[in-house]
């Protein structure tokens, strides 16, 4: 194993992910697969008489919103109006099952191993989320190991998903980060990719990818070039954008914190509770309107820093914002200041994506969702 490596590959900028682990579990069972039984109630449709299966797989399952997204899918315990009867949660080390009202798989593995994205991909696979990825920051100081998890993991799941021969629905996160054009920009919905930094252009390859694939129908992808997604709870990460979560997490927690960006830095972002409703539309949405583009840019909303700081105080109070300095990072700002600071997303708002909710909205549902969580990981 490569030095250090563990605290550079993440799950959609989730808990750190390490490499070669291949334990299964099963829900309810508390033991490897295969040493007892799956246990939970399966739930299944019929249509014609003949049994309609929902199984799904989210490659990233131990992330932040991977983790979001399986707990929501078990409390609907539907997806698209179909009970789903079955989930998949993958990751570099075997995610936390949870309680289901169908059986849950818990699987570790590398996501460039075709064999183990195989695996979390088993017969009978209609929805799949890839959520798996090496973020912006490591993936610009690595580019080896950006290129083996974002692209040939991509290509592993590609795979996969052909060699069902269903065509399953495959929800792909791409960023923001795959457009140039800088703070002035406003990318319309027919705008060009063109990257600034190597995880840029691993998304933008892999989006093209599932064009392609999709096109000779060997999935249905919606590719979701995500805004900055925030606040985002436990602990900062290796991400360039891991700032924006930063100002407004480490004060709510007492702490002190500092900008690497001037305040008038105006960033694209989204908050965890919109991504996984956006995640549920992609999954059930008709994708024929689509045709070969496959690409949709969210609704997020554009902010500058001082307006999340003023969000903050008008929030949490004059103290929390005085718990943010300012200590401009060359290395971070050189990455982040090619990405757009708007978009048109006129294209996602037709197809029915949510809109993105207020700044202080955000703060409150941080606040309401996972401050106390993250308090407890923390030690705080």
């Amino acid at each position: 194993m490569i030095g250090g490596r563990n605290d550079l590959i993440k799950s959609d900028d989730g808990p750190d992910m390490m490499r070669d682990a291949s334990t299964q579990y099963v829900a309810g069972s508390g033991t490897a697969a295969g040493i007892a039984p799956i246990s939970g109630t399966r739930q299944t449709l019929r249509c014609n008489g003949r049994v309609q299966r929902m199984r799904i797989t989210i490659l990233g399952g131990a992330g932040f919103l991977g983790r979001k997204l399986a707990t929501r899918l078990a409390k609907d315990g539907a997806l698209g109006g179909r009970a789903i009867t079955g989930l998949t949660l993958f990751d570099l080390n075997a995610p936390a099952s949870l309680p289901a009202p169908f059986p849950v798989t818990c699987l570790g593995g590398d996501v460039a191993d075709p064999a183990a994205v195989a695996a979390a991909i088993p017969a009978g696979t209609e929805v799949v989320f890839h959520l798996a990825a090496v973020v912006s920051a490591a993936a610009e100081a690595d580019f080896d190991l950006g290129m083996e998890v974002n692209l040939h993991g991509t290509l592993a799941v590609l795979a996969a998903c052909r060699a069902l021969g269903t065509s399953p629905r495959m929800i792909f996160t791409s960023s923001v980060a795959s457009f140039g054009g800088g703070q002035d920009a406003v990318v319309p919905d027919d705008g060009r990719q063109i990257p600034t930094n190597s995880y840029g252009a691993q998304k933008a390859i892999g989006e093209l990818l599932l064009h392609d694939a999709s096109r000779r129908g060997f999935l249905d992808a919606v590719n979701l070039r995500l805004p900055t997604v925030m606040v985002r709870p436990g602990r900062p990460n290796k991400a360039a954008s891991s700032f924006v979560s930063a100002i407004v997490r480490e004060p709510l927690l007492g702490l002190e914190t500092h900008c690497p960006v001037p305040d008038d830095f105006a960033v694209w972002i989204c908050s965890p509770r919109a991504t996984i409703e956006w995640f549920l539309h992609a999954a059930a949405m008709d994708t024929a309107p689509l045709g070969l583009d496959r690409g949709i840019n969210p609704p997020g909303r554009s902010l500058s820093v001082a307006k999340i700081l003023s969000a903050l105080k008008q929030v949490a109070g004059k103290a929390a914002r005085d718990k943010v300095g300012f200590a401009f990072d060359k290395e971070v700002f050189d990455i982040v200041k090619g990405w757009p600071g708007a978009f048109a997303a006129t294209r996602a708002r037709r197809l029915g994506f949510k809109e993105q909710e207020a700044m202080e909205e955000i703060i409150q549902g941080f606040i309401e969702d996972d401050l106390a969580a993250t308090k407890a990981e923390r030690g705080l």
